[in-house]
């Protein structure tokens, strides 16, 4: 007679690199059998930016005397890992109506995130006479998750 596989669902978080991994004992819920389990096994352990979301994996659990069973468990993979935000200074000359207009790539300097960047945007771009001198702008990286 087959163990029955007993699962759970979980959530897991992406890390930096945008990958996370899970093991069958993270989706086992107490799968059991008289004469002993042999194996608990995942069809798929890894995750990257491309599954963010709700996810189905096989467990499948094989006793002693070879009989199996599966299951199918949920598996939600998040991704909250900010992007990191990398700025350069900048100097702009008004032009002859004494104005200046700096755009996001201007500032970024390198900004990323592994699973993508959805936008980059600057607080203040537009500037005039009453700005010569330094000005502080923020730049706001956002990633597609």
């Amino acid at each position: 007679m087959a163990p029955p596989a007993i699962y759970q669902n979980i959530t897991v978080q992406l890390d930096a690199a945008g990958a996370a991994t899970i093991t069958p004992a993270q989706i086992d819920n107490g799968s059991s059998d008289a004469c002993g389990i042999a194996s608990i096994m995942l069809d798929e352990p890894m995750f990257g930016c491309a599954d963010v979301g709700a996810n189905t994996v096989t467990l499948t659990v094989t006793d002693v005397n070879g009989n199996s069973s599966t299951c199918t468990a949920t598996v939600t993979v998040e991704d909250n890992v900010a992007p990191t935000a990398i700025c350069q200074n900048i100097t702009v000359q008004l032009d002859a109506a004494g104005a200046a207009t700096i755009t996001p790539a201007q500032i970024d300097n390198g900004s990323s995130d592994a699973c993508g960047i959805a936008s980059i945007m600057l607080d203040e771009t537009m500037f005039g006479c009453a700005d010569v001198g330094a000005n502080t702008v923020t730049l706001t990286v956002t990633d597609v998750n």
